[in-house]
């Protein structure tokens, strides 16, 4: 039976009930978008292989002993045990994550006019690495959910979800995130058209 179009919430059924294929129809459905989420927040591919691993072994466990509910919200959960893994990993080393830039991740990879110049591209990397320096300057609820919604492309329901607040919360969190941005770009007098 094709798996591809089976609902998640029959797939942990299935798998719950003894087929391990449909945990991996799962893993490879959600990966790409868990694993970024992951990356995005420790910007290390060794650490984050190692928390994507973690966040599965805790889905296996808690499917294995029958206390999940989530009815129909397997994603959310999943990015809830995954968000929790990256604090755990912070806390146990006492530092901040750091935002890297990455292919995947980047903000002016819509702003492309096909072949930019040579000056076009230098000043698009400056502008990248302003806005960056800037939004490592935000609070930490704010820079997340600014990073989850413009360089994960998550919805406000789905933050919500992951940070474990309500989707007002996340929100307000972005309005106050993109306020907050707006006056760090005038103090610094960051221009950021070419």
């Amino acid at each position: 039976m094709a798996l591809v179009n089976t609902p998640d919430a029959l797939l942990v059924s299935q798998y719950v009930a003894g087929d391990e294929s449909a945990l991996a129809a799962l893993i490879n459905r959600h990966q790409s978008k868990i694993y970024g989420f992951i990356y995005s927040k420790v910007g290390d591919h060794d650490v984050s292989d190692d928390i994507f691993q973690d966040t599965f072994m805790k889905v296996i466990r808690t499917l294995k002993s029958d206390s999940y509910n989530e009815e129909g919200k397997f994603l959310p959960w999943v990015m809830r045990i995954a968000h929790n893994l990256v604090v755990d990993h912070f806390r146990k080393g006492k530092k901040m994550p750091l935002f890297r830039e990455t292919e995947e991740f980047s903000i002016f990879s819509v702003l492309s006019d096909d072949v930019p110049n040579m000056e076009a591209r230098m000043i698009t990397s400056q502008v990248e690495k302003d806005l960056k320096k800037l939004i490592d300057e935000l609070p930490d609820d704010q820079r997340e959910v600014l990073i989850m919604r413009i360089y994960q492309d998550l919805s406000f329901k789905e933050i919500a979800e992951a940070t474990d607040v309500s989707i007002n919360t996340a929100l307000g969190r972005m309005r106050y995130a993109l306020m907050n941005l707006r006056k760090l770009i005038n103090k610094h007098q960051i221009i950021l058209t070419n």
